[in-house]
């Protein structure tokens, strides 16, 4: 038995399904990331989850216990929101001392776990401020040791990071996971960026309409993706039909699927390739170029169909608008999926 199990979890607000029949489980030490577009469901499970929503029908199982209907103060959940919620007029030790007086603790028992989850969190020189003088990052660095001093059986994090800049954002999420690690902690990530579940996680549950649309590893997903909605949602995949890729590369696909082709796989020169067997050669005009961080994404033209290609980002070896190119296509590359219907 998993350590987290949802059995057939629907829930519904008045005729709208919000939860469609959702199952799977989660292993203790795990941080598993709720992936998906806003409205798909996955911060409802997460409320599901601490309690905070009553599912309409079904069962959730935590460590070995039935708490479809515990109230959420007696689930031991810890909890972090995208909003800080930290009491203004408490400094950072007393914002995170305050669950540990809930429960009665003695005091040295608080002093020396307050000063534990502050040095975890990197906040050292804070202990005395208020949450007025400290930087968003700081603020929700704060509400992460106020949760996990508790010694939760579970953390949930819901978008915590969504409010945060760039740089500060992936610092904050390598230390997420590294206490994730530290503390064996099972945690649940809500997100909608790709980018960060793919970085954070040990297994994403992708969601799309109430349900669950893929389950895996990070790689797993990223790249074998089970349906047209998970290649565009996880890796940015050029889809063809089977019409569309069947000019492309001269090659016969099954009606009814579509040909998911990933942009980083794509090879893009100007001198045609020799022919290698197992891969496509196709000759193409660049229509556009936009720098993506590193990479530098090249929208090319082929007869009808248009690619996106990814390449480094190299000042010296950059393809212009107007450029013919020749774009080297691996066939093991070349994912056929079903359309959707």
């Amino acid at each position: 038995m998993a350590y987290i199990e949802f059995r057939d979890v629907v829930k519904r607000f008045g005729d709208n399904t919000v939860l469609d029949h959702i199952n799977f489980g989660i292993e203790k030490g795990d941080l598993v990331t709720l992936l998906g577009p806003s409205g798909c469901g996955k911060s409802t499970l997460l409320r599901c989850l601490s309690g905070l929503e009553q599912v309409t029908e079904g069962t959730i199982i935590l460590d070995g216990e039935d708490i479809t209907n515990v109230p959420a103060s007696k689930r031991n959940i810890g909890m972090v929101f995208q909003q800080y919620s930290l009491f203004p007029n408490m400094t950072v030790e007393q914002n995170i001392a305050f669950g540990l007086k809930m429960q009665k603790t003695p005091q040295d028992v608080i002093d020396k776990k307050v000063a534990e989850a502050i040095a975890m969190v990197e906040l050292t020189g804070k202990e005395r401020a208020y949450p007025a003088s400290l930087s968003g990052g700081q603020q929700q660095r704060a509400a992460l040791a106020r949760s996990i001093v508790t010694e939760p059986k579970v953390l949930l994090l819901d978008e915590p990071l969504s409010a945060i800049d760039a740089k500060l954002r992936k610092a904050l999420q390598s230390r997420i996971r590294e206490i994730n690690q530290e503390l064996n902690l099972t945690s649940i990530f809500v997100t909608h960026d790709q980018d960060e579940a793919m970085v954070m996680s040990d297994v994403i549950q992708l969601f799309h309409d109430g349900r669950i649309e893929q389950a895996g590893s990070p790689v797993e997903v990223y790249t074998s993706p089970v349906s047209e909605f998970a290649a565009s949602f996880i890796g940015s995949y050029n889809q063809l039909s089977a019409e569309e890729f069947c000019a492309l590369a001269g090659t016969v696909v099954p009606a009814g699927n579509v040909v998911a082709i990933r942009p980083e796989t794509i090879g893009i020169t100007t001198e045609r390739p020799a022919e290698a067997d197992g891969c496509y050669v196709v000759k193409g005009m660049v229509v556009d170029s936009v720098p993506r961080g590193n990479v530098l994404r090249y929208t090319v033209r082929v007869g009808a169909t248009v690619l996106r290609v990814d390449a480094l980002f190299r000042s010296f070896h950059m393809f212009n608008t107007g450029d013919d190119v020749f774009l080297t296509i691996p066939e093991h590359d070349c994912l056929v999926i079903p359309a959707a219907a």
